[in-house]
C-alpha cells in the first residue's frame, strides 16, 4: 500500500477508526442550533397563528425548519415564561395542559419579529451544502480508508490518482468564484 494513502504513518485500520470517530462526531454537531433570539421570534411566529402548548411549538418549529431544528423544551418553556413576564404572552390551564397565546401587545411584537423567525431555520440550500459537502467528504475518506485497506496494490493507485483530481477538481471549483 502507497504511504501517501497513510497521513502520520497511520495503518489501514487505524485510518479506518479515525474516519468512523469524526464521522461520529460530524453527526453529533449535524443540524441548526438556534440562539435565545430565534427561539422567540419563531414561539411569536407560531402564537401568532393560533394558541399552542409547548410541545406543538416543538414540534411546529421541527416540521417547519424540515428537521433542522428542533428546540429543546428547556429552551421553549423558559422562552414562553420570559414571554409571560413580559405581557407578549398568556396562558391558560386546560386538560391539563398549558395553552399558550399571544396578548394585544405580544400580537404587535410578533408582527415586527416573527417574520424573522425561519431565517435560516430550515433545511434550505445554503443549510444542506454546509451539511452535505462535510458529510460527502466524510463518505469519500471511509471509502479511501476501505480502498487501503482491502485493496491491491494497483487498486489503491487508482484510489489515489481519483483522489489527487478530485482535489484538483475541488479547487477548480474555487477558483470559478
Amino acid at each position: 500500500m502507497s504511504t501517501a494513502f497513510r497521513p502520520q504513518g497511520l495503518g489501514p485500520d487505524q485510518l479506518l477508526q479515525a474516519f468512523e470517530q469524526l464521522r461520529a462526531q460530524f453527526e453529533q454537531k449535524v443540524g441548526r442550533r438556534a440562539g435565545r433570539g430565534d427561539v422567540r421570534a419563531a414561539v411569536l411566529a407560531l402564537l401568532a397563528e393560533e394558541p399552542k402548548h409547548g410541545y406543538q411549538i416543538i414540534r411546529d418549529i421541527e416540521e417547519r425548519s424540515g428537521g433542522a431544528w428542533k428546540p429543546s423544551a428547556g429552551s421553549v418553556y423558559p422562552t414562553l415564561q420570559l414571554l409571560t413576564d413580559e405581557g407578549l404572552v398568556s396562558s391558560e390551564e386546560s386538560g391539563g395542559r398549558k395553552t399558550y397565546a399571544l396578548t394585544a401587545a405580544g400580537r404587535e411584537v410578533a408582527d415586527a419579529e416573527g417574520a424573522t423567525a425561519w431565517t435560516g431555520a430550515t433545511a434550505d440550500e445554503s443549510e444542506t451544502s454546509r451539511t452535505a459537502l462535510p458529510k460527502a467528504g466524510i463518505e469519500l475518506a471511509q471509502a479511501a480508508a476501505q480502498l487501503g485497506r482491502t485493496g491491491s496494490p494497483e487498486q489503491v493507485r487508482e484510489g489515489v490518482a481519483v483522489l489527487e483530481d478530485a482535489r484538483r477538481k475541488l479547487y477548480a471549483i474555487l477558483a470559478q468564484g
